[in-house]
């Protein structure tokens, strides 16, 4: 399965820093759990995700 690889905190200048976090994230395993779990959502993270252009079919 892809993995997408985000880095966490920092300034955003695009050193690395102690106070950055890197992770390994499966993110459309993230996306079909957020698919099936749509109808238990609140309301605001339905509005969220789909503000962001969230596929829910």
């Amino acid at each position: 399965m892809a993995r997408t690889r985000i880095v966490i905190g920092g300034d955003g200048d695009g050193d690395s820093g102690e106070d950055q976090e890197k992770r390994e994230l499966r993110l459309g395993a993230w996306v079909g759990n957020q698919r099936s779990r749509a109808a238990t959502l609140s309301p605001e993270r339905v509005e969220q995700l789909s503000a962001i252009g969230m596929r829910w079919s």
